[in-house]
C-alpha cells in the first residue's frame, strides 16, 4: 500500500481483486465520500450551501463509489434520495443510507436488477410513492469487464453490458420525465473511455459513447421545457468496479495526468453542480472529471 494520502500526487491503490459487482466495504483504502483535496494533498470536509434544498433524487448505483458520494453530497445540500442497486450490494446500500440520514435527509432503498425493463418502471413508481416527486434523475450504475480483443469478447457479455449501461438510462428517463417539472434535471454518468476509445473495454466504451449521444438528443427534446440533461465523464476513479473487473496490469496503471486516480467525492461535486441552479445555462453537455486528460468533446 502507498504511504501517501489518497489526494496526494503519486498515490496508487494496491492491486486487489473482488467478485463482481464488488463491495465498497471491502476496498482498501476506503474511497473518499464526503471529503475533497486541499492544495497540499490533504483532505477537508465538503462545504454545503443548501443548493438542493427540498429536492428529491433517484440515484442508480447509489450504494457505493460515485453513487454513494452523490447521495451524501445531495443530502448535505438538502435533498432526499432514492437509491437503486443490485441485491448483492445490500450491505453497502445500508451504509450509504445511514450516511445520508446522518446528514439529516431521507434515504429510500430498492434492491433491483435494472436490466429488466419492468424494474426500471418499479424504481420510478416506488420513488414517487416514497418521496412524492422526482426532481433529479442520476443514471449512474454500470458494468464492465476487460477483454483485449473483439475475437475473444463473449457475445453474451456484449449484450449484458448494453442491457446494463444504456437501456435502463432510456427506460428510467422515459418513465421519470412525465413526473418532472421545469427546473428538474437528468444527469448521466458517461466515461473518459468514450472519448479515448479504450481498447480493452470495447463493450463498456461503446455504451458510454451511446450515453453521450443519448444525453445530447434528450437535452434537445427537453431544454425548451425547462428540463436540463447533462453527463459527467469520469476518468480513473477508485470505486468497487476497479478491483472487481480489472486485471493486475490495468490496476498498476490506474492513474491520471494529475498523478493519481480521482476519488468518488471529486466526481460527485460535478453532479451537485449539474443538479443545482448554478448550471442553469448548461444542457446537453459533458463535464470531463478525468484528472487532466485532454479529450475532444
Amino acid at each position: 500500500m502507498s504511504d501517501k494520502g489518497q489526494f496526494e500526487q503519486g498515490h496508487q491503490p494496491e492491486v486487489q481483486h473482488q467478485q463482481v459487482p464488488g463491495l465498497q466495504s471491502k476496498l482498501d483504502p476506503q474511497p473518499k465520500v464526503d471529503e475533497l483535496p486541499t492544495p497540499e494533498g490533504g483532505a477537508e470536509k465538503y462545504k454545503a450551501a443548501g443548493k438542493l434544498k427540498g429536492k428529491k433524487a433517484i440515484i442508480t448505483g447509489g450504494d457505493s463509489g460515485i453513487g454513494r458520494s452523490i447521495a451524501v453530497f445531495f443530502a448535505m445540500e438538502g435533498a432526499d434520495s432514492f437509491l437503486a442497486y443490485l441485491p448483492q450490494e445490500e450491505k453497502d446500500a445500508q451504509e450509504t443510507k445511514q450516511m445520508v440520514e446522518d446528514k439529516g435527509q431521507k434515504c429510500h432503498l430498492l434492491a433491483v436488477d435494472l436490466t429488466e425493463r419492468s424494474n426500471c418502471k418499479k424504481v420510478v413508481d416506488e420513488a414517487l410513492k416514497q418521496m412524492g416527486g422526482i426532481d433529479i434523475l442520476v443514471n449512474n450504475h454500470a458494468y464492465q469487464m476487460m477483454c483485449e480483443d473483439i475475437k475473444d469478447l463473449d457475445e453474451d457479455q456484449w449484450v449484458h453490458t448494453f442491457n446494463t449501461n444504456i437501456h435502463p438510462f432510456f427506460y428510467l428517463a422515459k418513465y421519470a420525465l412525465p413526473h418532472m417539472k421545469r427546473g428538474s434535471t437528468i444527469i448521466n454518468n458517461a466515461s473518459i473511455n468514450a472519448y479515448i476509445g479504450r481498447p480493452d473495454l470495447l463493450d463498456y466504451t461503446s455504451t458510454k459513447g451511446a450515453i453521450v449521444a443519448f444525453t445530447r438528443g434528450l437535452s434537445n427534446q427537453y431544454i425548451g421545457r425547462g428540463i436540463r440533461v447533462n453527463a459527467v465523464a469520469p476518468g480513473p476513479v477508485w470505486t468497487p468496479l476497479i478491483p472487481a473487473t480489472m486485471t493486475d496490469e490495468a490496476m498498476k496503471q490506474f492513474t491520471a495526468p494529475s498523478g493519481r486516480p480521482s476519488q468518488p467525492s471529486e466526481i460527485a461535486t460535478c453532479f451537485v453542480f449539474l443538479a443545482s441552479n448554478d448550471s442553469s445555462s448548461i444542457s446537453g453537455q459533458t463535464i470531463h472529471a478525468n484528472g487532466g486528460t485532454i479529450v475532444n468533446g
